[in-house]
């Protein structure tokens, strides 16, 4: 029986997202360990990703076609989807979280799945310079499955 690419990378995803492998390999190295899942046509998923890169993430990277099952197993609400899908120390962040949002999180460590910034804002990292009309809301993603998100930090006017 032949296991096409994408399965193998779907079933590799949901154990390591089930038995907490990406916590794990985060606390054990000392190293912030990010795997971003996303098109390999997105340039602005390529943008943030080198972001954090320069930031000082060991990023990994999977190009998929097929990132509505990604979305769908790590329980992202359909209104908080963007982009791509990341992975850091057992938290997701959904789209395109400022670098500030996603180091403050991973700081304190708050009782939730992770942060969305739903949609492709303009201004926000990945998505061109800022100036003075960039606005728009990063959401805490609660745990519980049906739970509401949360406004976690809110970027510009």
């Amino acid at each position: 029986m032949m296991i096409s690419k994408k399965n193998l990378l779907t079933g590799v995803f949901a154990a390591a997202l089930a038995t907490g492998v990406f916590s794990l390999s985060a606390h054990a190295e000392g190293d912030k360990e990010l795997t971003v899942y996303k098109s390999e046509f997105c340039g602005c998923c390529t943008q943030w990703s080198d972001a954090l890169k320069e930031a000082g993430f060991s990023v990994t990277v999977h190009n998929t076609e097929d990132l509505e099952r990604v979305k769908r197993q790590a329980a992202i609400p359909e209104n908080m989807q963007s982009c791509h899908t990341a992975m850091v120390d057992g938290y997701v962040f959904e789209g395109h979280v400022p670098l500030e949002a996603v180091t403050r999180m991973l700081e304190e460590r708050p009782d939730i799945k992770g942060l969305s910034v739903p949609g492709m804002p303009m201004g926000s990292l990945g998505m061109g310079t800022p100036d003075q009309d960039t606005s728009y809301a990063v959401y805490a993603l609660p745990k519980v499955m049906g739970g509401e998100p949360t406004l976690y930090q809110k970027v510009g006017n």
